[in-house]
Formats: structure tokens, C-alpha cells, sequence
């Protein structure tokens, strides 16, 4: 099989500003791949350019085998695609946003009614079939979309940040029903600035800056490879940051203001250089040893830039 996504050389400009940069990149079929960055950083761009939203600069970029040069039409028939803003129509009811929206891939009406009972009954919206929209709550809007994003059976499922503006109680119900369409074989491609969230549903993530990649990998690999095993984050006036990493071998640290995370071998360390710290006199205003996770990463790789700015 081709891969789900296949980009070689990939770039979109907007004039000067060049929002991807020769991005290389392979998603096979089945998994579930993050895009991962801050703000501006190109990974709605690219996904914009995978369903068609906005044309490619330059480069190649292939979804589902197909050119999206030349092959776009069939390309949109075989995927769904949740985009951040959720674009419902307000004058329909619930049932009807995914009755209307199933006449773009030419359902016979029959099959659009039962695949959209069915899929309100997965995103447990049937109670809501008859409301109109804007009397949904953001998380069942959200609900609602990815409900519509599966009309049309997709074999891949574009997600700009499908979460966002969630409750957790409504964050995990949505995790749960991604999970399932995973399992169901369904291919997935999400951004997220949730870092729990990539690391709950994503088999590989890729971290983008500036339109360029940082890091590629699992999660598992990128918190090995860029944070180490053990996290201590420490409270304390900038001026003392120099002091603190001189009390003991630190591998690698990042300061965000008052911020100071050091990244040690293991919890022992971290508890040696905290009693380290207060025997040296240096006044904290709070502290906390942890396991690392991919906020590390993101800090460590694209933290520097964001502070840059």
C-alpha cells in the first residue's frame, strides 16, 4: 500500500513569508500522526494543503496515492477533515447539518439517514438529532463536526486541533471515539497544542517550527532523545539560575522567567539537587520533581524560539 501521506520538498509561501519549508514527510495507513509547534509554525498549512484548502507552493504531496496536483476531487471523496473553526450550518438542525453535508459525495438518502443516526449515536448526540445547532454546547459542536468529518466513511481523517476549548470530560470522549476510528483502520492526522493529547492518541509526532521539522518520532523516542527520563522544575528569581546549575551536573536545562527545569538521570538526582539548592541558601519559591513528557520536548525544542520572539 502507499503510504496515507507522502510529501518530498513540500513548501507554501504567502508572499515573503515562507510557512513550509521543504517538508519532507511519510504517514503510513492505520496510524496516527501529530503535528506538533507553536503558533505560525505551518502545521495547519500543511494540512490545509493535504484536502485541498490551499494550493502548494512547491514540492510534491501525495494523499492516499493520489496527486494532489491533479487528483483532488478524488482525494476529497476519501477523506474527512475536521477544521479548527466549526463551520455548522446555525439553520439546520443537528440531523440535518449531516443530511445536507452527505449530498456532497452523492449518498442516496436512505444510506445518508442511517449513517448519520449512527453517527450521532457515536459521538452520543441522538438525544440532540432535532436541536438546532446553536443551542449545543461548544464540546457537542465539536462532536457534531467529527460526526460530519464520517459521513462519507473516510480512509483518512484530517484534525486541526480537535479538542480545543473542550472540557476534560468531553476532551476523553472524543479521545475515546478517535481511538476506536483508529482501530477501525482509519487513518489519522491531527494537530494539537495539547501535549497530553499527542501523547494519548499518537503513534508518531513531528514537531515543526518556522515551516521546518525538529524532531521526528514516537513520543516515547522524543522524550528519550530531547528530555531524559526525570524533570525537576524549580521556582526561583532569574539571578540565582546560574547559581542552581552550578550546584550540579545538569545534562540539560531551559528557563522560562522564574521557571528553571533541569533535566537529571532520575529521581534521586533531582532529590539531591533540591536538598543542593536549600543548603546552598538560595531561596525558592516553589518546586516539583517529575517524570518527563512531551511538553519538555516542545519546550526544549521550540520553547527557545517562542521566548526568541
Amino acid at each position: 500500500m502507499p503510504p496515507a501521506v507522502l510529501a518530498r520538498r513540500l513548501s507554501k509561501r504567502y508572499g515573503d513569508v515562507l510557512a513550509v519549508n521543504e517538508l519532507d514527510l511519510e504517514i503510513q495507513p492505520g496510524e496516527c500522526f501529530g503535528f506538533l509547534g507553536p503558533n505560525g509554525a505551518g502545521k495547519s498549512t500543511t494540512m490545509k494543503m493535504m484536502y485541498g484548502r490551499t494550493p502548494i507552493t512547491a514540492g510534491e504531496l501525495y494523499v492516499l496515492g493520489l496527486d494532489v496536483h491533479r487528483q483532488m476531487r478524488a482525494i476529497k471523496a476519501r477523506i474527512g477533515v475536521v477544521p479548527q473553526e466549526d463551520n455548522l450550518d446555525p439553520d439546520f438542525s443537528v440531523l440535518q447539518n449531516l443530511l445536507v453535508y452527505a449530498r456532497y459525495f452523492g449518498l442516496a438518502p436512505a444510506v445518508a439517514r442511517q449513517r448519520a443516526t449512527e453517527l450521532l449515536d457515536f459521538v452520543g448526540l441522538s438525544e440532540k438529532a432535532g436541536a438546532n445547532v446553536e443551542q449545543l454546547s461548544g464540546g457537542m459542536k465539536r462532536r457534531l463536526v467529527i460526526a460530519r468529518s464520517l459521513i462519507n466513511q473516510p480512509e483518512l481523517l484530517i484534525l486541526d486541533e480537535p479538542s480545543t476549548g473542550l472540557d476534560p470530560q468531553a476532551r476523553h470522549l472524543v479521545w475515546s471515539r478517535l481511538r476506536e476510528l483508529k482501530a477501525r483502520g482509519v487513518t489519522q492526522v491531527l494537530t494539537t497544542h495539547y501535549m497530553d493529547e499527542a501523547a494519548q492518541l499518537c503513534d508518531r509526532l513531528v514537531i515543526v517550527d518556522r515551516g521546518a521539522v525538529l524532531a521526528l518520532g514516537t513520543p516515547r523516542e522524543l522524550i528519550q532523545q530531547h528530555a531524559g527520563p526525570w524533570a525537576l522544575e524549580l521556582r526561583l528569581e532569574p539571578a540565582h539560575h546560574a547559581g542552581v546549575l552550578g550546584l550540579a551536573a545538569v545534562a540539560a536545562h531551559e528557563a522560562v522567567g522564574d521557571l528553571l527545569v533541569c533535566f537529571l538521570p532520575g529521581q534521586a538526582e533531582a532529590e539531591a539537587l533540591t536538598d543542593a539548592v536549600r543548603r546552598a541558601g538560595i531561596p525558592l519559591h516553589g518546586y516539583l520533581a517529575r517524570p518527563t513528557t512531551l511538553e519538555d520536548v516542545f519546550l526544549r525544542l521550540a520553547g527557545r524560539t517562542l521566548q526568541e520572539d
